[in-house]
């Protein structure tokens, strides 16, 4: 080993043998997303709460990590149908009103119904009488 003139010892100097080639340099953040997005990722766990041998409660986690072409190619596309996620929310709020309205109208025309449904037995029963009156008399 040698010696620095301080006393400390000299840096040692290591050379690749040849043939060999040094390691490669460590990749950038945007070379491991890319990476990451283009082969997908998938994270699961699960997380169990027992209680003297009695399971009390049961969280399973799963995480995907991929590119939005990736994930079409796996078959998941859920963000499409979402509507708080697409523009379609709009249509939906239109939709709804819509039915709203609907079933209000539909609820008044049945409560008439009902109503006329109500009266009817005394107006029938009013021209029973008249009928019976005229019997009587004729």
């Amino acid at each position: 080993m040698t010696e620095s003139a301080a006393g400390a010892p000299a840096p040692r100097s290591y050379v690749t043998p040849q043939g060999t080639s040094r390691a490669p340099n460590p990749a950038s953040l945007a070379d491991i997303l890319e990476r990451v997005l283009d082969k997908g990722i998938i994270i699961a766990g699960d997380i169990r709460v027992n209680l003297l041998d009695i399971e009390l409660l049961t969280i399973k986690i799963r995480l995907l990590v991929a590119s939005v072409d990736k994930a079409q190619e796996m078959g998941i596309d859920w963000w499409r149908n979402d509507p708080l996620l697409t523009s379609s929310e709009q249509g939906l709020a239109d939709e709804n009103r819509r039915l709203r309205e609907r079933v209000e109208a539909l609820e008044a025309a049945h409560a008439h119904a009902v109503e006329e449904r109500e009266e009817a037995p005394e107006e029938l029963g009013a021209a029973r009488s008249d009928e019976r009156e005229e019997e009587r008399h004729g």
